[in-house]
């Protein structure tokens, strides 16, 4: 747990401008009404909490609104009717065919006379002819239709994997997004409240100068860095749109995240302990990716052993009935047949053996592949790990750069009241304590997406997960609240 120190921006400015009015009081400058005005409206803006948009409702925008998750949801679908069709292989078919036939023949039998016969017709030369037939079809033995049904189902839970791959994508980047546009909305409050109280130096600098107690030096000083600040507003406030489009992208909708401000860096909730990264490498065959080359190795092996099947023989049973009626008597029939066939493959030309060293190459090619996915996995974890008792570090050491950059300012402001020191060290003092401010909320988004990738390199990313992260970035100030 990283404790920071406790203060209030308003407060600061607050006590800013009071010491600032106690030296030019020393030399008879009256105090600003209007500045204590706009100082008070901002001290009480900074006090209204907002609430955080729902980053796991957000989520499950994008996974309605991303087409290529639709996409991948049919071809899912498509692909789970192969299970039916490989089993239907292995069922029976069912066949039934007819046909009419009319027919004129002149030959010896039908028309003796053009062949200088004397003798009557044996047959007709005309006729009309009607026949129907039903067959059924079963396959008593074939190994390679037993098979192609272990491929269906590894085909399947291929395509199962790689939807919540692409889900698992789909969460990171909402996440990337959201806590981008939340830290840009942090900076641009930060740079605008900094740009406020350097408005207020300003003014006080401008009037001390017309009144003849200040110099112009300090006047220029204080608008050039009045005119930073609000340069890097602008920046802050580009970065800001640039996240909530890519939410918007994501997830149809455009979130809304205040940019004022914390009002106070109050007490972090991290995960001090993380733990060891022998713990979570062992869990890297959780890795969606690890599993999902895992399935594809495994399809490998079943058409490989389709491919094997080839030299067995096949037993099918043919049992037809067929009826056929006809002017001609001698073609008129009733067959009843049972058939039972045995195929035995002998040569091939050398394709069954290529194709089996074809499969097998491709097992040893999915063996390799899953080898390189556990390696990445295994390199995540260690480097999400490093990130992460890193930033802890950093967080520590912000803290104790915050404290004393406060400490600095004090001293700045109050060696300026004495005469020991300029305006120049004042503006240098907060700008210090800003840019700390700033480092310390970008160190806890970096902190937040390490955690995100943590989780996903041993595949336990879950909705509890983006929950902890609107936690953590929502305990970087009281002025937060978490979506219920």
């Amino acid at each position: 747990m990283i404790r920071t120190p406790c203060f209030t921006l308003s407060t600061l400015a607050l006590a800013v401008l009071l010491l600032s009015q106690s030296a030019l009081a020393q030399n008879d400058v009256p105090a600003d009404q209007q500045a204590l005005t706009e100082l008070q409206a901002l001290a009480n803006a900074e006090a209204q909490p907002h609430v955080l948009p729902s980053l796991p409702g957000l989520f499950v925008r994008a996974l309605r609104h991303d087409s290529d998750l639709t996409r991948q949801r049919y071809e899912l679908d498509a692909t789970r009717e192969e299970i039916p069709m490989a089993r239907s292989q292995l069922l029976p078919r069912i066949s039934a065919s007819g046909g009419y036939l009319w027919q004129d023949s002149t030959n010896i039998q039908t028309s003796p006379d053009d062949f200088g016969l004397d003798q009557p017709a044996q047959r007709p030369g005309e006729i009309d002819e009607t026949y129907y037939q039903v067959q059924l079809q079963q396959p008593l033995f074939s190994l390679e239709r037993w098979r192609k049904m272990g491929v269906a189902d590894a085909q399947v839970s291929a395509a199962e994997l790689q939807l919540a791959v692409l889900e698992q994508e789909m969460a990171l980047q909402v996440s990337e997004a959201y806590i981008k546009a939340y830290l840009a909305a942090q900076r641009l409050g930060l740079l605008e409240s900094q740009q406020d109280s350097l408005d207020l130096q300003v003014r006080q600098a401008s009037r001390a100068f017309d009144l003849g107690v200040g110099n112009r030096v300090d006047l220029l000083e204080a608008q050039s860095r009045y005119d930073q600040a609000v340069s890097d507003a602008v920046e802050a406030e580009n970065e800001l749109d640039n996240a909530l489009s890519e939410l918007e992208r994501l997830t149809g909708v455009t979130p809304r995240f205040q940019g004022t401000a914390p009002g106070e860096l109050t007490t972090v909730t991290l995960n001090g302990d993380i733990g060891e990264p022998d713990e979570w490498i062992s869990r890297t065959g959780q890795n969606l990716n690890v599993l999902l080359a895992q399935q594809e190795q495994e399809i490998a092996q079943a058409d490989t052993s389709v491919r094997r099947s080839g030299y067995y023989p096949e037993v099918n049973l043919s049992l037809s009935y067929s009826d056929r009626t006809s002017d001609d008597e001698l073609r008129e029939s009733e067959d009843y047949r049972a058939n039972v066939e045995l195929s035995v493959p002998i040569y091939r030309g050398g394709y069954t053996n290529a194709s089996v060293r074809q499969g097998e190459k491709r097992i040893e090619a999915g063996l390799a592949a899953i080898d390189n996915e556990r390696n990445l996995a295994v390199q995540e974890v260690r480097q999400r790990i490093r990130s992460l008792n890193g930033g802890e570090r950093r967080l520590e050491a912000l803290n104790q750069a915050i404290s004393s950059s406060q400490l600095f300012l004090e001293a700045a402001e109050r060696g300026e009241q004495l005469g020991l020191r300029d305006l120049v060290d004042v503006l240098d003092a907060r700008a210090s304590h800003y840019d700390q401010r700033i480092k310390y909320v970008d160190t806890v988004g970096d902190y937040a997406l390490d955690m995100l990738a943590l989780h996903t390199a041993v595949g336990s990313l879950e909705s509890d997960d983006l929950d902890h992260i609107m936690e953590l970035l929502a305990s970087l100030s009281t002025s937060s609240q978490v979506a219920q």
